[in-house]
């Protein structure tokens, strides 16, 4: 079976089957989808660090095309097939996706242009952050802990920018603190979205105001920028065509939804 981009991927989670005992957030076509259901598959998104922001509608969202992934499977016979019958329903909504869009994948090409124009816009930076940790769903008191204590050490920063890596290393709660929170050169789909987003575009020596992950509040200091020359190409090529690939993935899903019935409760 063909892997799919981690927005897909993070979908292959076991969902249990829930008595009915958990208020309904959703129903697909009379299948319903549980408060339980939800809170727990939304902890779990927010353990992944991708290219999406994780929010509690993208997360519903998520589970509606799960639903309707699998609906479709075995509308169309996929689920008796003899090595999918054996696998959970996460492993028959890949194989639907796979039977409805495989030809289209095989079609997606990646020119040394498309390459070009990607990276002119999302470069590749070498960052180094200072992270304050928060955990998956924090207190309403822990984020005004973590934000109080990211901007006095920021204010610092602002000062005496030199210092960024003595501050990293006592401060940051993460394994590179020892380096003065140095990441090396990532390109954008190893970062987190809101990490990118506020070093795009900026200068070396750059430092960000405290930005909020899914991990916590990060300083993020701007160390260096590759040029299109030092690329690995090849890399590039394969997140562009992840993106299409992607963006035919999500066109699917909203082709299904149209021809669905769809219902959501918004207090989830």
């Amino acid at each position: 079976m063909k892997n799919f981009s981690l927005a897909i991927i993070a979908l292959t989670m076991s969902i249990p089957a829930m008595a009915q005992t958990s208020p309904v957030v959703a129903t697909v076509n009379g299948r319903t989808i549980t408060k339980k259901q939800f809170d727990e598959y939304h902890l779990q998104n927010l353990k992944f660090v991708g290219q999406r922001k994780i929010t509690k509608e993208v997360s519903l969202q998520d589970l509606i095309n799960r639903e309707l992934g699998i609906q479709k499977a075995k509308k169309t016979g996929t689920d008796k097939d003899i090595e999918v019958v054996a696998k959970q329903e996460d492993i028959l909504f890949h194989a639907q996706i796979s039977k409805d869009l495989e030809n289209q994948f095989k079609n997606i090409t990646v020119t040394d242009e498309d390459v070009k124009k990607y990276y002119d816009e999302n470069k590749e930076y070498r960052s180094a952050h200072i992270l304050f940790r928060l955990r998956a769903e924090p207190t309403p008191e822990e984020v005004k802990t973590g934000l109080t204590q990211s901007m006095e050490i920021y204010d610092i920063l602002q000062k005496d920018p030199d210092s960024f890596a003595k501050y990293a290393n006592k401060y940051s709660q993460t394994s590179n603190a020892t380096v003065g929170g140095d990441l090396g050169f990532q390109p954008p789909t190893r970062l987190a979205p809101e990490y990118f987003e506020a070093i795009k575009g900026q200068k070396v020596g750059h430092i960000s105001k405290p930005v909020r992950t899914q991990m916590g509040y990060h300083i993020i200091k701007v160390l260096s920028i590759k040029s299109y020359d030092q690329i690995d190409k090849n890399l590039y090529k394969k997140i562009i065509y992840d993106k299409k690939r992607d963006a035919m993935i999500e066109d699917y899903f909203k082709s299904l939804a149209q021809g669905a019935d769809i219902k959501t409760n918004s207090n989830f």
